[in-house]
């Protein structure tokens, strides 16, 4: 379905919006001892990533609105990704056992390759 002009332009507004609020949540961040910056590196790291999809996920002029309605549209959607954590831990999960069965199946190839010595 094609974006209109007037959806656009909302989507454009509340990625203006969650940027000037990591911008802000960066600065709180800076003002803090290293310690408490450590403490909210997973937090900082994906609010990140909520921003980077903002700018290429084309929400509804409806969706768009809702969001622009909320004193903190970043903090929200990360509330609500915090609550949704399980399918993050099972990806990471399963990347955990792909590795290490990538790397069992390196292991075995260059015991074949040299004949299995």
């Amino acid at each position: 379905m094609a974006v209109t002009d007037n959806e656009e332009a909302l989507n454009r507004k509340l990625y203006e919006k969650v940027t000037a609020e990591m911008e802000a949540y960066e600065n709180e961040l800076l003002a803090m001892p290293p310690e408490e910056i450590l403490e909210h590196a997973y937090a900082y790291a994906t609010k990140q990533d909520i921003v980077l999809a903002l700018e290429e996920h084309d929400l509804s002029e409806k969706q768009a609105q809702a969001l622009l309605r909320c004193d903190n549209a970043l903090e929200a959607i990360f509330d609500r990704w915090e609550h949704t954590e399980m399918a993050y831990m099972d990806t990471i999960c399963d990347m955990i056992s792909w590795t290490a069965n990538e790397k069992l199946r390196a292991a075995f190839k260059e015991k074949l390759r040299q004949g299995g010595r």
